[in-house]
């Protein structure tokens, strides 16, 4: 498992933003939505069948990662991965998620 990765946990299908340090070994994951309406501009993402890493990404719906639903999983929790997103995606999220800990 690795950053990108899309994975699947007891909550809604999440995105690996980060392996976390320490002796915990938890993932920094955000959460991914079949709810595409309230889409926050330039914060949340979506993903779906027009983008080039959409069949990539294991996902079977248009969908949102959602920036605000952050996790700190242990690696127990998540299942594996099914799918990853385009490296240049998962750099534009976690650059948003870093000017707004700034």
């Amino acid at each position: 498992m690795k950053p990108g990765d899309v994975v699947l946990i007891p909550l809604p299908p999440a995105l690996v933003l980060a392996l976390l340090p320490g002796s915990f070994q938890n993932v920094l994951i955000c959460g991914i939505s079949t709810q595409l309406r309230d889409l926050q501009p330039d914060w949340d993402e979506q993903i779906g069948p027009g983008d080039p890493d959409y069949l990539v990404s294991g996902l079977h719906r248009a969908s949102a990662v959602r920036l605000s639903y952050l996790y700190s999983a242990e690696r127990g929790e998540i299942t594996g991965p099914i799918g990853r997103i385009d490296s240049q995606r998962l750099i534009r999220l976690r650059h948003r998620l870093i000017s707004a800990l700034t």
